[in-house]
């Protein structure tokens, strides 16, 4: 049921979330810098001798920011909410909140099969509950905006990337050497979307 109200305030809190999501993931790089002061390392060494915890950071940094921009594009379009996008909207929110935690792995155990896939998962789980989101508004008209409703190609776009999650999470634990190389499956997402756009006008 639809409550016919401003969505901002869910908006707010999702962004303060967010934020603070995306503040964590550097905590394990400060943490370093004492540990190499400990352990006689010159600054340089800071960096050089910690580049998977660098890796991990960064490469979450842009997940996190692309998750944000296609959530907060999203929301545009949203002129109330119901109980059911809320709930998909907390388990986006469960997802950022998570991914830290496997980025901070990424920095210790790196190519370790089974934290690829915790990584990878939890990025496809994101990406399904923005899907999810995007369904129940297709479901209840009166969740969208009248003037400016979701396009249809949101919902293409986030179907398609996780599909493509999916099949990089199945790729990353049957051939461990590719993991977090998988992801560049993601690429192959505009394509696709052209594709089905073409043959489904």
């Amino acid at each position: 049921m639809a409550i016919p109200r401003d969505p901002d305030r869910l908006v707010f809190f999702t962004d303060a979330v967010v934020a603070i999501a995306i503040t964590l993931l550097v905590l394990p790089l400060v943490d370093v810098v004492p540990e190499a002061e400990r352990n006689g390392q010159s600054a340089t060494e800071v960096i050089t001798e910690h580049k998977p915890e660098i890796f991990g950071f960064l490469l979450s940094f842009a997940v996190i920011t692309r998750l944000w921009l296609a959530h907060h594009e999203f929301f545009r379009h949203i002129r109330a909410y119901s109980g059911r996008l809320i709930l998909c909207n907390i388990g986006w929110i469960l997802t950022v909140i998570v991914l830290p935690f496997p980025t901070a792995m990424v920095g210790v155990y790196g190519d370790d099969r089974f934290t690829a896939a915790f990584y990878i998962a939890t990025i496809f789980l994101a990406v399904a509950f923005q899907a999810a989101m995007e369904l129940v508004v297709r479901a209840d008209p009166d969740l969208a905006s009248e003037s400016n409703p979701p396009p249809r190609e949101a919902l293409t776009g986030s179907t398609t990337a996780a599909a493509l999650l999916a099949l990089a999470l199945v790729l990353a634990l049957a051939i461990p050497a590719l993991n977090y190389w998988t992801l560049l499956l993601l690429f192959l997402s505009s394509a696709i979307e052209k594709a089905w756009q073409r043959h489904h006008p």
